[in-house]
């Protein structure tokens, strides 16, 4: 099969970063495992990071954690999809990535493709969907219901990929005031687009900004540049608030200024249920259902914000060096295999 990886840690401007290669196709799927054909992929700042810390050593490891495609064959245990169904998922970092022709996924960690979309703007979505999903509804417990409630969420980094759904979800799902921050025009816009009803500069005051909303942020959801924003988001959080962080703060953040407020600190990572075969895994299964048929109605949108053509090592090299400078909006989409 086709496929792109990497073979030491390089950075992005080396063209051997990243490298065309020809591979044995996965074996058979076992358990609940489904063989999947990778129609289309986005690149996340997952990718480049494992890039850049993981070192193959010489061995071709395939990056690689969001696809769009249609299964092929299925194990034996498999009771939710059957072969010729389309699917999106985002994988687990454990096992091969999905930058090749063919992927092994358990079907738990899987949704069904919205039929309303096509395979690259499915991409897009599901590991920013179940960051986003999990960070709001499992981790900060933000209440279901559009109820209109006198208090806001306030997402760091409403433009890009994560915060892109975030915006969305909150929007759609809760009663809470969506606030998003940018610090661009473009991103500005972006995080409107998506749903926010107010947008902070976080290149500016944060927490002046943020008390002239004249409500109680009680959530706060960072997704990016925590070590930059810390005194300040431990300012805005109203008392008995929650935080969640996903980014990788340099030095921890110190969380001893958040207990006059009893404010609670929360860590997201989607790939924690797969990597730890969780009890509640099928958790991300369902809520991909509930992500598609969102996609499908039309309430939430894809955040495909660039589509580099075909799935080779020369666009992705182009995309993660395009991730690497922190400045892409929405999600960037490969789809296809060149033919040999």
């Amino acid at each position: 099969m086709r496929a792109v990886a990497y073979t030491k840690s390089l950075p992005s401007s080396d063209p051997d970063c990243l490298v065309d290669v020809t591979l044995p196709d996965p074996a058979p799927p076992t358990g609940r495992d489904l063989l999947v054909e990778v129609r289309a992929i986005s690149v996340n700042p997952v990718d480049a990071k494992v890039r850049m810390r993981a070192d193959p050593g010489g061995t071709p490891k395939l990056l690689g954690y969001d696809a769009a495609g249609v299964v092929r064959a299925v194990g034996p245990d498999v009771t939710l999809f059957r072969p010729g169904d389309a699917v999106f998922y985002a994988g687990d970092i454990t096992r091969p990535g999905t930058n090749a022709e063919l992927h092994l996924v358990d079907e738990r960690i899987v949704g069904p493709k919205p039929g309303k979309l096509s395979f690259a703007e499915a991409a897009a979505v599901p590991l920013t969907a179940i960051t986003a999903w999990e960070a709001l509804f499992d981790r900060l417990r933000i209440p279901r219901g559009t109820t209109p409630r006198e208090e806001a969420v306030l997402i760091i980094g409403g433009a890009g990929g994560v915060g892109s759904i975030a915006v969305q979800l909150a929007r759609q799902l809760t009663g809470l005031r969506v606030v998003a921050t940018a610090s661009r025009k473009e991103t500005m816009d972006w995080a409107r687009q998506m749903g926010a009803q107010d947008v902070l500069d976080h290149s500016g005051d944060l927490v002046a900004q943020a008390k002239a909303l004249g409500v109680p942020v009680s959530a706060i959801f960072v997704t990016t540049h925590t070590e930059a924003h810390w005194a300040a988001i431990c300012e805005i959080i109203a008392p008995q608030g929650a935080i969640c962080l996903i980014d990788d703060p340099k030095s921890p953040p110190d969380i001893r200024m958040l207990k006059t407020k009893a404010a609670s600190l929360h860590w997201e990572l989607m790939f924690a249920r797969p990597m730890h075969k969780t009890p509640d895994m099928q958790a991300q299964h369902d809520l991909l259902v509930e992500v598609s048929r969102m996609l499908e109605a039309g309430t939430l949108r894809t955040t495909l914000g660039e589509h580099f053509g075909a799935i080779t090592a020369a666009n992705l090299r182009r995309a993660h060096a395009a991730i690497e400078s922190t400045t892409s909006r929405g999600k960037i989409v490969l789809e296809g295999f060149l033919e040999a």
